[in-house]
């Protein structure tokens, strides 16, 4: 192999696993949404989000999970309940399917 071939291998992009793979922890998330470990968990009691566990039963989030939390904690800090804030995103992913389903039936 020349060394083209190997700075082309340099620049391949990475390949990172689709978004519903749980990888991140409790602490991970909690920090990425600058939440409390409790308020995470709390959800989890409550079934709004029912992160994976791994072999030692810690919970374990997936991309989407992260995104449906960091969405319900934004609509909570704007003042919505919580059983406000699933139904607005209920609504919303119904939504998103009708708007999916009409351009499939509008499409040539």
């Amino acid at each position: 192999m020349d060394e083209r071939g190997r700075a082309a291998d340099a620049v391949r992009p990475l390949r990172f696993p689709d978004e519903s793979v749980p990888l991140y922890t409790v602490g991970q998330v909690a920090s990425m949404l600058d939440v409390q470990p409790a308020f995470l968990r709390r959800l989890d009691a409550l079934d709004v989000v029912r992160p994976s566990r791994s072999d030692g039963g810690q919970r374990r989030y997936s991309r989407r999970e992260i995104d449906q939390l960091h969405a319900i904690n934004g609509l909570m800090g704007e003042g919505m309940t919580l059983a406000g804030a699933q139904r607005i995103l209920l609504m919303q992913a119904e939504i998103d399917d009708l708007r999916r389903q009409i351009a499939e039936l509008t499409e040539p």
